[in-house]
C-alpha cells in the first residue's frame, strides 16, 4: 500500500519540478481506479511557492501562466480531481504539483502558504475559503480572483484575520487570453500579504513599457472595488462604441466591413484601444452559413453578469454620477425585454434615413464624439474609486491604477498614460476633466459632440450614453444648476431645509404660514 506518489505523465515528459507529498491510501487507490500510471509512493517535503483551486478556463490559464515563468512551481486542485490530472498530463511542461484533497493541496504549499481561487462567486467561493482555512496557519495567504463584490471581500477578510490568515481580494482582467499570457491585475490585502504575492503576481501580469500591470491597490476590499469600477467603465465604453456604429450604420448608409474599416483607421490615432481593435475585427466577420455580417445575425440582446450593475448601486450609495456607466448597464437591459420592444413597435418618431450630405465630415464628429464621451465615463470612475477610497479609508493610488490598465485588461487603451501623467501631476486631482490635457480634447470635440446628439435626435437614433456624457459635461461645467429649485421644493413639501448663497447656516421658509425664514442652525 503506498503512501504517497508522484504522477509522471509518459516519458516524453520532463522530470517534474516537485517532490512527491503524503497522499492517503484511498487517493492511490483512486488513482489506479481511473487508470493513471504513477510511481511508488515516496514521501517528501512541500516544494510549491504558489497554489490555484479551481480550473476551469480562467483557473487552468492562470495555473499554467505562473508555471511558465521562473521562480515559480504551481500546485494545482479541482473539485473535480479528473480535471486536475487532465491538465497536468495536457501541459507536462508546466510540472504541477497535483493534489486530490485539499489536505493535500495544503501539504504541497511551502510556507506561507498562498493559494488563488478561481472558481464561482458566491457561495462556492465561500465553501472554498472554508476548506482552506482548516488546513492552512496563520500567516498563510488566501486569494481571491474571481469577481466577488467587494462587500463579500471586507466580511472575509475580517472573518480569516480573525484566525490569522490573510486573504486578498484580487480583480483579474484580461479574459482567458489574459489569464494565460498576461492579466493586469487589482489585489488589495494587507501589507503582509503583499510582500509574499506581489513577486508573484508581478511574474505574470502584463507588461506596459517596461512596467507590470499589477499594484496593491489598497487593504481589504480595495482590490475588488477598483475591479469593479473598471468592469462599470468597460460597459460605458462598450455602450458608447455601439452607439458610434449604431450612427455610422443609418446616417451613411455604409456597410459593417466599411465601417470595420473605420474603426481601424480610428484605431490607429487617440482612440486607440482593445475594444476599438476587435470592434473592427466583428465588423469585418462574415457569417459562415448566411454570407451575411455576423453583427446582422447576432440577435440584439446584449447579456450582463452584473458587474456594471454593482458599479451603478455602489455609485448610487456613495453618492457619485456615473450616468454613462448607468446608461449602458439600462441599455442591455433595454435589449432585454423584447416584449416591450415587441409592443412599441409602430410608436411615431423620426423617419429620416437619408444620408447625410458630408461622410468624411459626419465620421469625424462622431469619433471626437466617442473620444469626448469615453473621457466623461473614465473620468466618472475614477470619481468613484475616489468616493470609495474615502468612504472605507483606502489609500488608492489613481495615477497608478491608471498605469496597470494599460496593457492586459479589456479597457486598455493609449490615452491612459494621460490619466496617469494627469494624476502624477496633481495626486489630489478633482475632476479628471479638468486635467488640461482632457479639457483641450473636450474643447476641441465640443461642436460635433453636440452635432453629432442633434442628428442622432432628428433622426430617432438613440444615443444613452453620448447624451448622457454631454448632459454630465453640461451639468459638471456649469456656475450654478437648478438643483436650487429642487430644494426649495423640498423644503416646501417636507421641510428639509435650504442653505444659502449669502449667509452662512441651514435655514426652513414657512410655507403653511406666513412664508418667513427660520434659522434652524449654524
Amino acid at each position: 500500500m503506498c503512501l504517497a506518489y508522484r504522477v509522471d505523465y509518459g516519458a516524453s515528459a520532463p522530470s517534474p519540478k516537485y517532490d512527491c507529498h503524503y497522499i492517503p491510501p484511498v487517493s492511490c487507490q483512486a488513482t489506479r481506479a481511473r487508470g493513471l500510471p504513477f510511481c511508488k509512493g515516496i514521501y517528501v517535503s512541500a516544494s510549491a511557492n504558489i497554489g490555484v483551486v479551481g480550473l476551469a478556463v480562467m483557473g487552468s490559464n492562470l495555473a499554467r501562466n505562473l508555471a511558465s515563468r521562473d521562480g515559480n512551481t504551481v500546485a494545482i486542485f479541482n473539485r473535480s480531481v479528473d480535471k486536475t490530472h487532465q491538465l497536468a498530463a495536457n501541459h507536462p511542461e508546466a510540472g504541477f504539483v497535483v493534489s486530490e484533497s485539499v489536505a493535500d493541496f495544503a501539504a504541497s504549499l511551502t510556507t506561507p502558504r498562498t493559494a488563488i481561487i478561481m472558481v464561482q462567486a458566491g457561495s462556492a467561493t465561500d465553501t472554498v475559503i472554508s476548506q482552506l482555512a482548516e488546513v492552512f496557519e496563520p500567516g498563510d495567504i488566501i486569494v481571491d480572483g474571481g469577481n466577488a463584490h467587494y462587500a463579500d471581500t471586507i466580511r472575509r477578510e475580517s472573518e480569516l484575520a480573525a484566525k490569522g490568515l490573510n486573504f486578498v481580494g484580487a480583480g483579474i482582467s484580461g479574459g482567458e487570453e489574459g489569464a494565460l499570457n498576461g492579466p493586469s491585475i487589482m489585489p488589495g490585502g494587507s501589507a503582509e500579504a503583499w510582500t509574499t504575492l506581489g513577486p508573484i503576481l508581478e511574474s505574470i501580469a502584463a507588461v506596459a513599457e517596461g512596467e507590470p500591470c499589477v499594484t496593491h491597490i489598497g487593504t481589504d476590499g480595495a482590490g475588488h472595488f477598483v475591479k469593479m469600477v473598471h468592469n462599470g467603465i468597460e460597459y460605458a465604453d462598450m455602450q458608447l462604441i455601439a452607439e458610434a456604429y449604431d450612427l455610422l450604420r443609418h446616417g451613411t448608409g455604409l456597410t459593417p466591413a466599411d465601417i470595420a474599416g473605420i474603426f481601424r483607421e480610428w484605431n490607429a490615432g487617440e482612440l486607440e484601444s482593445y475594444l476599438i481593435e476587435i470592434t473592427a475585427e466583428v465588423l469585418g466577420h462574415v457569417d459562415q452559413h448566411t454570407g451575411l455580417p455576423l453583427v446582422d445575425v447576432i440577435a440584439d440582446q446584449a447579456g450582463s453578469k452584473g458587474t456594471g450593475v454593482w458599479t451603478v448601486q455602489s455609485a448610487l450609495d456613495l453618492g457619485v454620477p456615473v450616468t454613462g456607466i448607468a446608461e449602458a448597464v439600462f441599455a442591455r437591459g433595454i435589449s432585454s425585454q423584447t416584449v416591450q420592444r415587441h409592443a412599441a413597435i409602430g410608436l411615431p418618431g423620426p423617419t429620416n434615413s437619408a444620408a447625410v450630405d458630408d461622410v468624411v465630415e459626419y465620421v469625424e464628429n462622431i469619433r471626437l464624439a466617442l473620444f469626448a464621451s469615453k473621457i466623461v465615463a473614465y473620468s466618472q470612475g475614477f470619481d468613484a474609486i475616489a468616493q470609495g477610497a474615502i468612504e472605507h479609508s483606502w489609500t488608492i493610488d489613481r495615477g497608478a491604477v491608471a498605469k496597470i490598465w494599460r496593457a492586459g485588461c479589456i479597457i486598455r487603451a493609449r490615452f491612459l498614460n494621460h490619466i496617469s501623467d494627469a494624476y502624477a501631476e496633481e495626486p489630489t486631482l478633482p475632476l479628471l476633466l479638468a486635467s488640461p490635457i482632457f479639457s483641450d480634447a473636450l474643447t476641441r470635440a465640443d461642436k460635433a459632440w453636440r452635432t453629432v446628439i442633434q442628428d442622432a435626435v432628428a433622426r430617432g437614433i438613440p444615443t444613452p450614453a453620448f447624451s448622457s456624457s454631454l448632459a454630465y459635461y453640461d451639468q459638471i461645467r456649469r456656475e450654478r444648476l437648478p438643483a436650487a429649485l429642487i430644494q426649495g421644493q423640498r423644503d416646501f413639501f417636507g421641510a428639509h431645509t435650504y442653505q444659502r448663497v449669502d449667509r452662512q447656516g441651514v435655514f426652513h421658509t414657512n410655507w403653511s404660514g406666513n412664508r418667513s425664514e427660520e434659522k434652524i442652525s449654524d
